[in-house]
């Protein structure tokens, strides 16, 4: 079997499993979310925090609760590294220095993950477990709470409740993510992931008297689908999911996959029932899967053509690549992980192609909305169906509405403002860093892949992705402030602008179907959705993309 066909079937077994859950685990979101009804653990959270899960709020009080919510786990998390020496399973380690602390807290709070540090040399298990882990969970979480606020935005009418933050937050994680984390665990250890609490420094095999051998390394399973669930990256080890404790066979390496896909996909079916259009939650999905279809589709060509000098000679683009996965596996997993939040990796993204490299960072730029991170795609996309619909309206002179809600100049202000942040950050951060000197003395390349490099880092941070070219050295005082900002910025502002939409929508009133209405559930809709996401971004990035990898690949 060729290696082309090999990877075929691996993206078709994908699609297919995907499918096959859709519906399911959609519709148990939905009635998740929908129901009335609280178990006694839930009860027992919600009187710890003091909540009272019978009241409702408005899109500003949701939004001050995500905020304090998330600044106490920044508080929190940072104070965990600070302390570590002093603390039990620190395995030793020196308290992380203030820079990085700030910039690792921020970033699992704004589910970025990104890490400018080994983990395995620099974190210590209760760390690891009870702030970066912990985080894995409630960062994704918070997400999907915001996205649920905004689809009650579209589903409900005249009011100013857009739901609990405390009850959306509680039963997401005890309802949807810890359970489908706890099976994937199991199955992830049986697949060969570790699960101890073994030295981190000496994560071998070792031959010990009698000539038994034992492993020992840390708690990596269920670290390891909690990242992959919560569509973040964070890995326990500094190689990622490139490495045996994280990622031990090809199997497991397709569920790591699925994991980072899964939730993301189905929360277009919550969509669709909680709005009353399961057609509408179709045509989302339909959006989602013909630009991922076609990136991950273009990723692999890249790869397999080995474009380039050196793969020419050598007949691959192998270098960074793990072996066990072979080179189209782990540009099917690149494709994955930057079309999501996730940012796990299972070969380095600076060693691929120009064009492949390049792909890599269309997908961040797009936003991450096909099917993007946990809610955080799925509220994306709703944005960029509100830019369609209005650009639409514009086009036959009529007020554009989206699922019975007009869409004014409140609501197309809000809209443009959560897409125009995430570019300010990327580009105004990368223009910065070439134009100092602290910025340039961090990369290890020249010329157009340098400035790739830069490119990278800062979109990934400002996209909350997490993954890296891996070929710039962020361990500094002056990258460890600036992503820790544009993560900070770009996960905090678009979200506050999200909520403030669903407050709009839902203080509407429902404007019935006519002659004249855009249907947005046909395949004309989607396509319209895909040409306004894919021209968006083209218009923005264009330049500084003509600068790195497309001058790379000419050059």
């Amino acid at each position: 079997m060729s290696t082309t066909v090999a990877g075929i079937l691996f993206i078709g077994s994908l699609v297919l499993a995907l499918a096959a859950v859709y519906r399911p685990l959609g519709d148990y979101m939905y009635r998740v979310y929908s129901g009335t009804r609280h178990s006694r653990v839930e009860r027992a959270i919600y009187r710890l925090v003091g909540a009272d899960p019978g009241t409702e709020q408005t899109w500003g009080t949701y939004a001050r609760s995500v905020l304090a919510f998330s600044a106490v786990g920044v508080l929190l998390l940072y104070g965990l590294q600070r302390l570590q020496n002093h603390l039990l399973l620190s395995l030793g380690f020196a308290p992380v220095k203030p820079d990085q602390a700030w910039n690792t807290a921020v970033s699992f709070v704004t589910n970025t993950n990104w890490q400018s540090y080994s983990g395995e040399s620099t974190m210590g298990h209760l760390v690891q477990m009870s702030g970066l882990a912990v985080q894995n969970f409630v960062s994704a979480a918070v997400g999907m709470c915001v996205a649920m606020a905004l689809i009650r935005g579209f589903a409900r009418k005249r009011t100013t409740n857009l739901g609990n933050f405390w009850v959306d937050l509680t039963r997401t994680c005890v309802r949807i993510l810890l359970p489908i984390a706890f099976v994937g665990a199991v199955v992830l250890i049986a697949g060969g992931l570790v699960q101890n609490f073994g030295d981190a420094n000496h994560h071998v095999v070792t031959t010990i008297a009698g000539g038994e051998q034992r492993i020992t390394g840390g708690p990596v399973a269920s670290q390891e689908v909690i990242k992959e669930l919560g569509t973040n990256g964070g890995g326990f080890y500094n190689a990622n999911s490139a490495h045996p404790f994280e990622n031990a066979t090809a199997w497991t390496n397709w569920l790591e996959i699925f994991l980072i896909l899964l939730i993301p996909i189905a929360l277009c079916r919550t969509f669709g029932r909680l709005v009353g259009q399961n057609r509408q939650g179709y045509a989302i999905l339909a959006v989602m899967g013909t630009i991922a279809i076609v990136s991950i589709s273009l990723l692999n060509a890249f790869q397999l053509a080995h474009h380039g000098t050196v793969p020419t000679a050598v007949g691959g683009a192998t270098e960074g690549v793990e072996n066990r996965f072979g080179v189209a596996n782990s540009a099917t997993f690149a494709g994955a992980t930057t079309l999501t939040s996730t940012g796990a990796v299972d070969s380095f993204h600076d060693s691929y192609t120009s064009l492949g490299g390049m792909m890599t960072l269309f997908n961040m730029m797009l936003g991450e909305v096909a099917p993007g991170g946990t809610g955080s795609g799925l509220y994306g996309m709703l944005i960029l169906a509100v830019i369609t619909v209005f650009v639409a309206g514009l086009m036959v002179g009529r007020t554009p509405e989206y699922l019975g809600k007009k869409i004014g100049p409140r609501e197309i202000k809000l809209a443009a403002m959560y897409f125009l942040i995430t570019p300010i950050l990327v580009l105004a951060g990368t223009g910065v860093a070439m134009a100092t000197q602290s910025g340039r003395a961090a990369m290890l390349n020249g010329g157009p892949h340098g400035l790739s490099e830069i490119l990278y880092a800062f979109t990934s941070a400002s996209n909350n992705n997490g993954s890296a070219f891996a070929g710039v050295t962020v361990n500094t005082v002056w990258y460890d402030t600036a992503l820790g900002l544009c993560m900070l910025l770009g996960r905090f502002v678009p979200l506050v602008f999200v909520l403030a939409l669903a407050g709009s929508l839902a203080g509407q009133g429902s404007t019935p179907e006519s002659d004249g209405t855009l249907p947005t559930h046909r395949p004309q809709f989607v396509g319209m959705v895909v040409g306004v996401t894919v021209v968006l971004v083209a218009l923005t990035f264009l330049p500084a993309l003509a600068l790195g990898p497309l001058a790379e690949g000419i050059h």
